[in-house]
């Protein structure tokens, strides 16, 4: 650890660079995953914008509780299915997963081929916690 210390001490200048490209590098990894919304967000977005839900969960866990009018299209399904969306182009799309983590890999995807996809925060764990009405099935 001495060590670590005295190299920091030693060549500031290199730790600040590094600390500058690793800080870069988050930004941009944020900001490709396209913006957080949250579920009073993501109500809004529906209504007004005629947002599109997409879950990504699978269908087991989709069946158990979504959103109304949600397009289940399972992770490991979506690069191969990302043409079904295609006619959601003009849209918002919100990305749901179970815990909001899941969809930020999703988001990158979406927003790299032009989708407008923006991220539940906290996923169906936070949409239920705030008992909000989901549909069963």
């Amino acid at each position: 650890m001495d060590h670590l210390f005295e190299f920091v001490g030693n060549h500031w200048w290199l730790v600040g660079i590094w600390g500058a490209f690793l800080a870069a590098f988050l930004w941009d990894n944020s900001r490709r995953s396209g913006q957080s919304v949250s579920p009073s967000e993501a109500t809004l977005l529906i209504n007004r914008d005629d947002a599109v839900v997409l879950d990504i969960r699978d269908k087991k866990d989709f069946s158990a509780g979504h959103l109304a009018n949600a397009v289940n299209i399972p992770y490991a399904n979506l690069a191969s299915r990302m043409g079904e969306l295609d006619k959601y182009k003009e849209h918002p799309i919100i990305l749901v997963c179970k815990t909001g983590q899941t969809v930020k890999v999703a988001g990158k995807m979406l927003s790299e081929k032009g989708f407008n996809a923006v991220r539940l925060t906290g996923g169906m764990m936070e949409w239920n916690s705030q008992n909000l009405p989901v549909i069963r099935g």
